[in-house]
Formats: C-alpha cells, sequence, structure tokens
C-alpha cells in the first residue's frame, strides 16, 4: 500500500538485505548452488518507464546469492493474459490506483482475486481477508484503519510480493497559480484553484 494511503502502517520495517544469510537460507532449502527462473518484465508502463532495467537489477541482485534470473518479455494483453494463468515464475508488475481507499491496495492481495485481477503471487491468507472484508464495511476510520493495519501486518509477514518503488507525481505550475495540489491518487483536480 502507498505511503501516501491513510491507515498505511509506517512502524512495518523491511528485512536487512543480508547476501550471506540468503545464501544460506538457498542451502537449507536444498539450493546450495542456487537456481534457474525465469523473470517476467512487462513493457514500458506509466508507472515505470524503464521496465527492464528493473528487471536487470533485481537480476543482477539475485546473481550474487545464485540465482540466475532469464529475463522474459510479452506485450501487455499477453502478459496480463499469461500471469492470471500462473504461468510465471517471477514476475514484476505495478498498480495505478485512483481511489483513495486502502481496500483498493489491499483487496488484489485477497484470496478472491485470485487468477482475476492482479493478484498474480496467486497468495491466499483467509485471516488477511477477514481483516479486509471487515474493513471494507466498517464506515468508522478509526475501527477501518485498526483492520488495514492488522492485515498490512499479516501481510508484511508472509510477504508474498516485494513492493519495490512508489511513484512520486511531479506538475510544473506557473507561480501564479493558487491552491493546486497534486493528486497522487488519480486525475488532476482544479476545484480551488485559482490566479494571483
Amino acid at each position: 500500500m502507498s505511503p501516501l494511503q491513510w491507515s498505511y502502517d509506517k512502524t512495518l520495517q523491511d528485512a536487512p538485505r543480508d547476501l550471506k544469510q540468503a545464501k544460506a537460507l538457498l542451502t537449507q532449502a536444498s539450493y546450495p548452488n542456487g537456481f534457474e527462473i525465469a523473470l517476467w518484465t512487462p513493457p514500458y508502463r506509466s508507472y515505470n518507464p524503464n521496465p527492464r532495467l528493473m528487471a536487470e537489477m533485481i537480476q543482477a541482485d539475485w546473481e550474487k546469492m545464485g540465482v540466475k534470473a532469464k529475463i522474459v518479455a510479452y506485450e501487455w494483453g499477453e502478459y496480463v493474459k499469461r500471469a492470471a494463468k500462473g504461468e510465471h515464475d517471477a514476475l514484476t508488475i505495478g498498480i495505478v490506483s485512483n481511489v483513495p481507499d486502502p481496500d483498493n491496495w489491499l483487496k488484489v492481495s485477497s484470496c478472491t482475486e485470485i487468477g482475476s485481477s492482479f493478484n498474480f503471487s496467486r497468495w491466499c491468507n483467509p485471516s488477511f481477508d477477514d481483516l479486509i472484508q471487515r474493513a471494507a464495511q466498517t464506515l468508522d476510520i478509526a475501527e477501518r484503519t485498526r483492520l488495514y493495519t492488522q492485515a498490512q501486518k499479516v501481510f508484511k509477514r508472509e510477504q508474498p510480493f516485494t513492493p519495490i518503488a512508489y511513484a512520486t507525481d511531479y506538475q510544473v505550475i506557473n507561480k501564479r497559480v493558487t491552491g493546486f495540489k497534486i493528486n497522487p491518487l488519480g486525475p488532476t483536480i482544479f476545484s480551488g484553484v485559482g490566479l494571483k
């Protein structure tokens, strides 16, 4: 979930990058010499203007621990169709939200979205689903935030996929423009905008 989204849990921390520990875990999983994997990358997307470069950076990081990634690319329609069927080993993908609600970010990881949306990891956790469903059914923002925070903890503990980056929007405007704010979740809003 984007750090700009209300109810984002700022207390969650990523595990430290530890090459020695990664190699030890591979050995423990019976891959002491690593393994080969296909890493899918989509064509240009608005949230990632150079997905091939990102895949190459991941490929280089994985190679350090013995995982050899072959980068695979498809045109967008084919990419999404094959990913929804679960044909990939690993892939990169993004999401752009134009709805300022945490449910829009979290629901894509629910059990009900496997094969029909962007739950390409095919992860299913009933307690996660229960938390986001209960949150979506209440109007109390404090209670929704509490439930969404718990759901984020479940997600972080199981880490079905790894968020890499969040796009930042910039807008060039004339210094005479007043009241303009960038909407990080969608279209440009001109309500309250004026000139001085």
